[in-house]
């Protein structure tokens, strides 16, 4: 299973979010670059980058992080966020993203979502499945939409998708632990899918079901941050 430490930024900043909502923020550091550096040093390979001004804005603002932190690392790095046209998504990419998730977009606009996977392959573009019960959120977690998780999904997979990033909103930043039994039910309906699990890790013993239930990744936020879960921690991971 795949360590994938986040950064969320919000005014260029390294925040951590509570429930997805936008006025119970904390901040970690004013670098994220820095951030960044010391994952990689760490021996961790990917990083999941949120931009959350450009969730809010409905496109991309914080390329500026992105351009420092894949030109002083080497990290695979997966960008969130604003990311709602061809223009914007051309300029993740040319800035250093080596994966894009398509969240709200993928619910409002699937024809365009469904081009980005055509043109630029599954291994490039994952689909963002924040939910919180059955049912997918869009607009910065900020409203419901008519899709449920189960049924965006199954979509995807149908138009050539292979990864999902799926974010528990109602566990996110709370340390309270994942959502493994939604995991484990997504692993066992749709095996061929890549699961990456999202919002809640609390502790490795998180980390050590999540893997045994078949999950392909996970993403480390506040457990990183408030220090339930080390750095060092993670070696037997990676």
């Amino acid at each position: 299973m795949e360590i994938i430490p986040a950064i969320d930024l919000l005014n260029g900043q390294c925040v951590r979010l509570s429930a997805g909502d936008f006025a119970r923020q904390t901040t970690y550091d004013a670098n994220p670059v820095v951030v960044a550096q010391r994952f990689a040093d760490a021996g961790i390979r990917r990083l999941h980058l949120v931009d959350l001004d450009g969730a809010r804005a409905g496109h991309p603002v914080n390329l500026g992080v992105l351009e420092g932190i894949a030109r002083c690392t080497s990290l695979d790095i997966d960008v969130g966020g604003g990311i709602q046209t061809d223009a914007a998504l051309a300029q993740v990419l040319a800035a250093g993203a080596t994966h894009v998730t398509a969240g709200s977009l993928a619910v409002r606009e699937p024809v365009k979502a469904q081009a980005w996977l055509r043109q630029h392959g599954s291994d490039t573009i994952f689909l963002g499945a924040d939910f919180r019960g059955e049912h997918i959120l869009i607009n910065a977690w900020t409203e419901p939409s008519s899709w449920t998780l189960t049924a965006f999904i199954a979509a995807y997979l149908a138009a050539g998708a292979t990864t999902f990033v799926c974010t528990d909103v109602s566990k996110d930043g709370l340390l309270q632990g994942p959502s493994l039994a939604t995991y484990r039910g997504l692993v066992q309906q749709y095996p061929v899918a890549r699961f990456i699990a999202s919002g809640g890790i609390t502790t490795v013993a998180d980390l050590e079901d999540l893997a045994e239930a078949g999950l392909h990744g996970a993403i480390i936020g506040k457990a990183l941050y408030e220090g339930t879960i080390e750095l060092a921690d993670l070696r037997i991971f990676l």
